[in-house]
This record gives C-alpha cells, sequence and structure tokens, in this order.
C-alpha cells in the first residue's frame, strides 16, 4: 500500500497530544490520515455506520437526529467487552477502507502520517506504515488534558486510559518518540527533527 510514500502511524494514548502533533508536521508540508476523524464521519448524523449500528445495538444508541449516541454507547463498551467488540467489527473495516484511500489520495505529500490511537492492537494498521512514532507523556498530564477539554471526570479518563495499550509496551513498539511533557516549543523542535530524519528516508524510496 502506497510504498512509493514512507507512511508512518503516529499513536499514543488519550490525551498524550496527537491532534496536536499532527498539525505541527503538517506544517512541514506532512499529509495526514487521522482515523479519529474518519470515525466521527462515519457516526455523525447521516454517517455510514450508523444504520449497522442502530442494527447492533437498537434506537437507544442513535440520537434523534440520527448521529451515534457518544455518551450512551462509551458507557456501554465500557462496561461490556462483547459490545465493545461488536462496535469494532462496524467500524473498523469501513475506518482502513477509507484511511486506505486518504492513503491514496496523499501521494504528492513528501511523506504520510496515518494518526491510529489503537495501533498497537490493529496488526491490520501496523502492516500500513513503515515506522512507528509514539507521543508520550505522564498519565496524570494525559487525564489533566482530557477533563480540560472534555466532560469527562477523572475516574472515566483513568478508565478508559486503564483499557489502552500499557504505556510501557507502546514505547517498546516505536520506532521514534516524541515527549510531550514540556510545552508546544519542545513539540515544535522534536517535530522538526523528525521531519528531516522522514525526508531523508523518504529521499531513499
Amino acid at each position: 500500500m502506497a510504498q512509493d510514500r514512507l507512511i508512518i502511524g503516529l499513536t499514543g494514548g488519550i490525551g498524550s497530544g496527537k491532534s496536536t502533533i499532527a498539525a505541527l508536521f503538517v506544517e512541514h508540508g506532512a499529509g495526514i490520515v487521522d482515523t479519529d476523524a474518519i470515525a466521527h464521519r462515519l457516526t455523525q448524523t447521516g454517517g455510514e455506520a450508523i444504520e449497522a449500528i442502530r442494527a447492533a445495538f437498537g434506537n437507544d444508541y442513535v440520537t434523534d437526529n440520527g448521529a451515534l449516541n457518544r455518551t450512551k454507547m462509551r458507557g456501554l463498551i465500557f462496561s461490556d467487552d462483547a459490545a465493545r467488540q461488536r462496535l469494532e467489527r462496524i467500524l473498523h473495516p469501513m475506518i482502513r477502507e477509507r484511511a486506505k484511500a486518504q492513503l491514496r489520495q496523499l501521494q504528492d505529500k513528501p511523506y504520510i502520517l496515518i494518526v491510529v490511537p489503537l495501533l498497537p492492537e490493529s496488526a491490520a494498521f501496523r502492516q500500513l506504515v513503515q515506522r512507528v512514532l509514539v507521543v508520550d507523556c505522564d498519565e496524570n498530564t494525559q487525564v489533566a488534558r482530557v477533563i480540560e477539554r472534555s466532560r469527562m471526570t477523572e475516574a472515566e479518563v483513568r478508565a478508559i486510559i486503564a483499557r489502552q495499550t500499557p504505556r510501557a509496551e507502546r514505547l517498546q513498539l516505536a520506532d521514534d518518540i516524541i515527549c510531550n511533557d514540556a510545552g508546544l516549543d519542545s513539540l515544535t523542535k522534536q517535530v522538526s527533527i523528525l521531519h528531516e530524519r522522514y525526508s531523508n528516508v523518504q529521499s531513499s524510496y
């Protein structure tokens, strides 16, 4: 898949700063595929996954305006592994196909980052990438960031973190690491260094 372009899998836990870092790479001209954004489009009003979700979970999990009831679904999948797997079987194949389509559209970019929060758990997505870039930060920092941007409680955020790939395991998968504990200036410098590295790798393709 798109082997004439270097494709980097960008991953990290919730609240680690993946979107901020992706935006910094865009400033350097990188192509970005954001699987969270794809998932959101699939489950918004009129999204292609809505009828399959309605059939699998019932009308209670779809809002009156035809979007996924995210709050209700989040409560279900964090208490019921079978329900989480059922949702993943609906969404993940759709997300992968749309991600592949976007990768094909980005062949003019110097290199491409595909943002996949569940990259450590997804062999199918790991097969699409040549390198893995992990965004890392302290767990308390993750919690504070998510609470600031959402209506979740600390307990809810920590429950999500507990269900994600452990930090140590994620770091073991990394070819490259960005530490996001020290502010935007530090991030900008780290991204600039990696941009040069990725550009040099791409030039060898």
